[in-house]
């Protein structure tokens, strides 16, 4: 005959195996979801573009951004950090990231939203590089899970270019 505590030991046992088996369902359930997210954007204007006493040429834009990303949100979302980035080549670097915009999703409910602004974060690039540059603007998002591990993904939006002259 087994004692209460060899029972109870085996009770417990069973119920904390049966609790990390569910856990484990719930998040490989996660990876089921496959996210196909919206995102336009747009630049209406070029509010000024002009070299700073420093020699550094800076930027401020006028930007459209839309975006649907309902489908980034599962039960394990927690929240979504998204952020709108201009991309271009030099010939100092392959490859330049300057961030414009960014916002945090909390939840599902904010997840489709349309913006009409100018770029929250400075334009600026160390030198005299911008004149006539071709760049892309790339919205971001980092998708922040309640449990388990955070993935990133983006969307590239080409052909804008930057004019000649100042202004």
């Amino acid at each position: 005959m087994h004692s209460f505590a060899y029972r109870a030991n085996a009770l417990f046992t069973f119920g904390v195996t049966i609790l990390a088996i569910m856990c484990v369902m719930a998040s490989l359930s996660d990876n089921l979801n496959t996210p196909s997210p919206q995102a336009q954007i747009e630049v209406l204007n070029i509010n000024w573009f002009q070299r700073q006493p420093n020699g550094n040429d800076e930027v401020s834009l006028t930007l459209n951004i839309s975006a649907d990303l309902h489908s980034l949100f599962t039960w394990n979302t927690k929240q979504v950090f998204v952020f709108v980035a201009a991309e271009y080549e030099s010939k100092k670097n392959a490859l330049n990231q300057v961030s414009l915009w960014d916002a945090i999703i909390p939840s599902k409910e904010h997840a489709m939203f349309w913006i009409h602004t100018a770029n929250k974060y400075n334009f600026v690039d160390q030198g005299s590089n911008l004149r006539s540059q071709e760049f892309n603007l790339t919205m971001h998002w980092h998708v922040m899970p309640k449990t388990g591990y955070m993935y990133a993904d983006k969307k590239v939006i080409s052909g804008f270019r930057l004019p000649e002259e100042y202004k």
